[in-house]
């Protein structure tokens, strides 16, 4: 790989920031993260306001079609809290497709998915919440390849339930791991497209195997 310029950085988007650097409106935007970022730095793909977890910044203007527009899918874990007990019967729902509402006013069948239950993430609770914990509820680790707007709180409306708390986990092999809602991590450039399965264009159109993400050694 030729040298360059270019540099790759994984956040913690904490809850109640929106995903850039410029905004219009009075919001926490990503350059009131304590940290010193390169100019040109993006983010490639976004999290809604009220999300959190891992997001991707880069200098390089490749990724976001790269890693989220190409023919290829690319896994995204998200963790997501729910209100009540869920059912295996509507996890099965969630897994082979539910109807949603998508932009422009039409309905849209999601694709199968990975949704499994999984134990309550003690490393995420640990922040402002508005959510009693006494109140009935149930953690799922959902894994999709598509990302429509706002589309894994679309998928569990659609089953009767409330997302409470949505934190994406990992893209591909790139992982939150222990990083603290508001910590920055830089990636070295060869490290991100072998994590990110994504190839650099410079060494041709070799797409290298995709795996399936592993709750565990996310969350650890």
């Amino acid at each position: 790989m030729e040298e360059n310029n270019n540099r790759y950085f994984i956040i913690n988007k904490p809850n109640n920031m929106v995903s850039q650097f410029i905004s219009s409106h009075k919001v926490p935007l990503l350059g009131d993260l304590n940290f010193n970022f390169p100019e040109g730095t993006h983010a490639v793909g976004r999290l809604d306001r009220n999300s959190e977890g891992l997001l991707i910044l880069t200098t390089n203007k490749k990724v976001t079609r790269l890693l989220f527009e190409s023919e290829t899918p690319h896994k995204r874990a998200y963790l997501v809290q729910v209100k009540k007990v869920v059912t295996q019967e509507t996890l099965q729902q969630l897994r082979t497709g539910v109807s949603i509402r998508v932009k422009g006013g039409g309905d849209y069948t999601t694709t199968p998915c990975g949704v499994e239950l999984v134990e309550k993430p003690d490393i995420f609770i640990k922040i402002n919440t508005d959510f009693k914990e006494f109140q009935p509820s149930t953690w799922l680790l959902i894994t999709l390849t598509e990302g429509k707007f706002r589309q894994v709180r679309k998928m569990v409306a659609a089953v009767n339930h409330q997302c409470k708390r949505l934190i994406r986990i990992a893209i591909e092999d790139l992982k939150l791991d222990d990083i603290p809602p508001g910590g920055v991590r830089e990636i070295d450039e060869n490290d991100f497209f072998v994590k990110a399965r994504i190839y650099d264009p410079k060494q041709g159109p070799a797409i290298l195997k995709t795996e399936e993400v592993n709750v565990q050694s996310a969350l650890v």
